[in-house]
Order: C-alpha cells, then sequence, then structure tokens
C-alpha cells in the first residue's frame, strides 16, 4: 500500500514538473544557450574584468506561447570565495524583455537592448553588465531567463531581491546557463 501510493506520488511530481517545463505549442523547453561558451565551461576573458568586461552574446528558444516578458538576471553564488561562499553577487538585471526577443547580442549597450527592456542595479549599484571579477577561486556564473506571463509595471531599477518579489507569481517556467571563470592573476 505505501509502495504505490509513493509511486502514484513520485509519478505525479514528474508529470507537473514534466509539464511545466514544456513548450504550449511545440513541447519545446526554454533554453538559453551562448557563442562565447557552453555549459559548465570557463567564459572567456574578454567577457570579464580582466578582459573588455563586455556581455556574451546570449540566445534563447523554447519560449511559452502566454509569455508576456522575459527577465535575466546573472549572479555568482560562489562570492566571495568558493569555499565559503557569503553571497551571490548579482552582475547584470534586466526584465520586461519583450516575448518575442530571442536573444541580445556580444556588448550589447543599454539603447540596443530589445524595445521595452529595462534594466535594474547589479552589486556594483549600477545598471549594466559587469563581468565576472572573483577574488579568489574558480567561481560559477549563472545566467538564468525567465518566461513571465505578466510585463512588471512599476519598478525603477530594482535590485534582484526586488525583481524577484516582482515576479513571484508570474514565472511560467525559467532556464539558465552556467559559466566558470577564475582570475589568472
Amino acid at each position: 500500500m505505501k509502495t504505490r501510493l509513493l509511486k502514484s506520488l513520485f509519478a505525479m511530481i514528474f508529470m507537473l514538473t514534466a509539464s511545466s517545463n514544456l513548450h504550449a505549442e511545440g513541447n519545446m523547453s526554454l533554453a538559453i544557450t551562448s557563442t562565447a561558451f557552453t555549459e559548465g565551461d570557463p567564459i572567456p576573458k574578454k567577457y570579464t574584468c580582466e578582459g573588455d568586461d563586455t556581455s556574451p552574446a546570449l540566445h534563447w528558444s523554447g519560449v511559452p506561447e502566454n509569455t508576456r516578458s522575459l527577465a535575466l538576471v546573472i549572479d555568482d553564488p560562489d562570492a566571495p570565495d568558493p569555499r565559503a561562499p557569503r553571497m551571490r553577487w548579482v552582475h547584470w538585471v534586466l526584465y520586461n524583455i519583450p516575448a518575442d526577443a530571442s536573444g541580445l547580442p556580444e556588448a550589447v549597450s543599454p539603447d540596443a537592448l530589445p524595445a521595452g527592456t529595462q534594466e535594474g542595479i547589479n552589486d556594483w549599484h549600477r545598471t549594466g553588465y559587469g563581468g565576472p571579477c572573483p577574488p579568489v577561486g574558480r567561481h560559477r556564473y549563472y545566467h538564468k531567463l525567465y518566461a513571465l506571463d505578466t510585463v512588471l509595471d512599476g519598478l525603477h531599477r530594482p535590485t534582484r531581491s526586488q525583481l524577484e518579489a516582482a515576479m513571484a507569481g508570474h514565472i511560467i517556467t525559467s532556464s539558465e546557463l552556467v559559466g566558470t571563470y577564475q582570475k589568472s592573476r
């Protein structure tokens, strides 16, 4: 009896999880990729504080049909030291990205963002992209894309926490791409 109940419960959880990640038309999951690096690989120096500190090209697909806007957060959960992390250092906050956008070009400037896209504040207390610049060790950098069922009104340069609070209850699905970086000096 217990075994059958547990199997049924696990089956229901699996079905709910799988169905929440499906695209309404093509059964595709939301996916974010980059031509600069692949999942789990090092981020090239060009996109860091040791290079040009420019944003990498990002592409996405599988945006659900009922998406009204997208949000992107890039952060580092290993700050300041991966052996003793104390915070998630935020590198970039974007929201109200149009649902029909398919990505961002390399080194995108604020005026070249898709129409309607708004920026939040990173942990340098400014808008815009700030590349990896870990003080010690190899850090992981999460590029998290969210499909939302709304356009977020009333925000003005939100922090990651403020954006997450505004997104609560509006996330249809999400995807992430993780790259790593360790300073050469």
